[in-house]
Formats: structure tokens, sequence, C-alpha cells
């Protein structure tokens, strides 16, 4: 063979075995990346997570035509993250927290911002979700993506994968239903028997299915009830309270009721509502679940319209002397010095704590599948900060705890601390 050919042969058989080194090196490469990115976990990489750290993305109500907005809820979430990310996080992984996208109250936009987080940002679970209107719930349980937050519409009952704080609050007939809020306010009034109830909601399905199982619980509790109203527009305040209030005010045989729930997201709605039925005579008991919020005592007008409401927090009040709640609010003045403390904000928060715990008890080596194994088999974990959970139970029931705190003289008081009552089924 010429010496010109064996030379070029020789050089091409170099080439060839550099050309498969390389190859194997890189294919070497890419298996320790997907390894680190897997976290070491067997039978392939889980989305969201490495060897350190642990992605988490949420959804939030951040904007909307009616004013409502969960924003806070961020702050609360980044607040409990960087105290386990500070204590050397968990099995070895802090929590890389990408804040939370804004619904803007719009089911198809949180069903977006859900396809987002999951497809795009690689988040391995939702935390917080904290939107009424939120329609990402069917893409996150055909996925099998976790999700936290406050389950406050029928969309989070009856799956998998969504978490609420305090359980389902829309649960089906037949299911556990809260009498923790109707046993509250009789403690709280000396007794139940010869007092009415009546209950004002919106037109969304979220704020129609509280007024059923609100209702059920004022009746559990011994209250009569007047009336149950669903017929307010959920978009924006109504310009005239006129038509409301005068049901309100005949509702209990031409008499007003002793106590009017209003089952309404937003602070906008009930001031307008509660400054017109005062303005109307009203001497009876207001209570609501949104108005428990230090923000509104800025607003003079505000905080006149909300004197003396009952809210209905469904976590132990702020100015409890809980250790639970110094913590919490030695984590928020951390992150955010000088934060007012919102009942948004406690949902982040809580909603933060209940997905920690269960990650640590899903162990170290982690995929979607083991956490929800762990989260769906006979999870329990009680904390005096919100109560109790328990799942899979409470995807299909609420967890049966709240408090009630009063406006009284321009702040707010514990009127009943935290307390949890057994459900009974829904009519």
């Amino acid at each position: 063979m010429p010496a010109v050919r064996r030379e070029v042969m020789v050089r091409r058989q170099h080439t060839v075995r550099r050309g498969v080194a390389a190859l194997a090196a890189a294919g070497l490469l890419a298996g320790c990346a997907a390894e680190q990115r897997a976290g070491g976990t067997q039978g392939g990489a889980a989305p969201g997570v490495t060897a350190t750290t642990v992605r988490i993305g949420g959804v939030l109500t951040k904007t909307s035509a009616s004013g409502y907005s969960t924003k806070d809820a961020e702050i609360g979430a980044k607040a409990r993250f960087e105290r386990a990310n500070a204590e050397g996080g968990v099995h070895g992984r802090t929590i890389e927290f990408l804040g939370a996208e804004d619904d803007g109250q719009d089911a198809a936009k949180g069903d977006a911002a859900a396809k987002k987080l999951v497809q795009k940002d690689q988040v391995f679970a939702l935390v917080p979700v904290h939107a009424p209107n939120f329609g990402g719930a069917a893409f996150l349980e055909q996925q099998g993506v976790p999700w936290f937050g406050w389950a406050t519409g029928p969309q989070w009952c009856g799956t998998k994968t969504g978490f609420g704080y305090n359980g389902c609050l829309a649960p089906k007939q037949g299911a556990g239903s809260q009498t923790w809020w109707g046993r509250q306010m009789a403690d709280l009034l000396g007794g139940a028997e010869g007092k009415s109830v009546y209950v004002q909601t919106s037109d969304s399905s979220g704020s129609k299915y509280g007024g059923t199982t609100i209702s059920q619980s004022f009746t559990a509790a011994g209250f009569e009830l007047a009336g149950v109203n669903s017929g307010l527009p959920a978009a924006a305040p109504p310009p005239d309270w006129l038509p409301y209030v005068n049901k309100i005010m005949s509702s209990d045989g031409g008499e007003p009721p002793d106590v009017v729930v209003s089952v309404i997201a937003g602070t906008k709605f009930n001031v307008g509502l509660y400054s017109a039925l005062k303005r109307a005579g009203y001497q009876g008991v207001l209570t609501d679940a949104t108005s428990y919020d230090a923000a509104i005592l800025k607003d003079q007008a505000s905080a006149q319209a909300l004197e003396g409401v009952i809210a209905a927090p469904m976590f132990e009040p702020f100015e409890s002397d809980a250790p639970q709640i110094a913590r919490l609010k030695a984590d928020v003045e951390k992150v955010a010095p000088g934060t007012t403390l919102t009942q948004h904000l406690a949902i982040g928060y809580w909603a933060a704590d209940i997905f920690l715990d269960m990650l640590t008890k899903a162990g170290k080596d982690l995929t979607r599948e083991k956490f929800l194994a762990t989260g769906n088999g006979s999870y329990a974990y009680d904390n005096p900060g919100f109560g109790r959970i328990r799942y899979p139970k409470d995807h299909s029931e609420p967890n049966g705890c709240g408090a009630l705190v009063k406006l009284d003289g321009g702040a707010f008081q514990v009127a009943r601390s935290m307390k949890c009552f057994d459900n009974v089924p829904l009519r």
C-alpha cells in the first residue's frame, strides 16, 4: 500500500476514535446532568427537582376588575420558604421560589398560568394557588402536578393533586360540610336558639357553593335560616344596594335577621353592603370570611363600614399569643420588614407550611408520584396556626376549623381562637 494512502487511513482512524471518545464523554456528561436534575432519584428525573433544589411557583389573583387581590399570599409563602431554606432546606434541598403568576380573576388566564409554570418553568408543584376563579385545576390533575392554597371553589374538591390548607370547602351532597363557623358564632352570641341568619352571596360558583355550606353550618348550630340570596353580580359592586338591603331587612317574617353572613370575595362588596345596611338601621350582627384585613383600617370609610363586623378566618388570628403566630410574624418581618399582616398573607404562609411538611414526609428520593402517594396516603398534620388537615379525606370535605375576629374601636380583637369541630353530611 502506498505510504501516502496508508497515512490518510491512519488519520481517518484517529479522527473516528476522537469522535467516538467525544460522543462518549458527552454522553457521560449528559448522564451526570440528568442524574443531578433527578436529584439521584430512581426511575427518571422529577421535574423541578435537582440534588439541591425544588422549584416552586404559584398562581394568585393579584389584580381584578373589582379590586379584589390575593397578592399578599406571595409574601406569606416566601416567608415560610425562606425560613425552611435558612434551616437547611428539606432533605438537603432548598426551595427555589419563582413567585406567583397573576390570573386577573380570569379562569382562562389561570389555566394559561398553570401551563406556563409546568411546561415552561418546569416547577415541581404550584404553591400558593389563591384565586377564586382558578382555571388550571383540570390541567394540573391531568398532569399529576401538586398544588396548594385556599380551597374556596369546587375545582379543588375530588382531586388527587389539589391540597387546600383548609380542605375542600365545596363538598358534594352527602360529604362532610363544616359546622365551625355557625358553632363559633353561637358560642360568641350566647347560643343560637331563637336567632335567625340571612346569607348573601354573589352569582359566582364559589360564592354559591359557600352560601349552601355556610347556611348549613349555621342551621347545624341551631340558627333559623331567614334566606339566601345569590343574585349579586360577582364582577363588580352594584350601583344600587337598596334592592339587596330591602330583602335582608324584611327576611325574617318582615323583620331584619339577627345575623347577616356575607359570602362575597372583595372588601369593596362588603363595605358597600354593610354601609347600606347600617344606613337602613340594621342593628344585628354582620359576619364574613374576608374582612379580617388590616389594610382596610387605613381607609376611614372602610373602617367605619366594617366596625363591629365579625370576620371568620380559617387560621389563628395575628392578635393571638400562640407561638406559631409569633413565628409567622418573625418570618414575615425578616423577608418583608414593615409588611401589614393580611388574611391572604396567612393563607400563602400556611399553604407553604403544609407543602413543606408533606415534602419532608415524602423523603429524599423525590418524584411527583411519591409525593402524591404521601399526601394521599393517610396524611395527617396538626398545627395550632390553622388547626388540622387530613388527606385524602379533606379532598372531599373541609378541615372543620376556624376562628373569629371582631373589629372593635378601629382594632381587631380575637373573639374566638382557632377551634375544630366535626363536620356533618351536606344536605
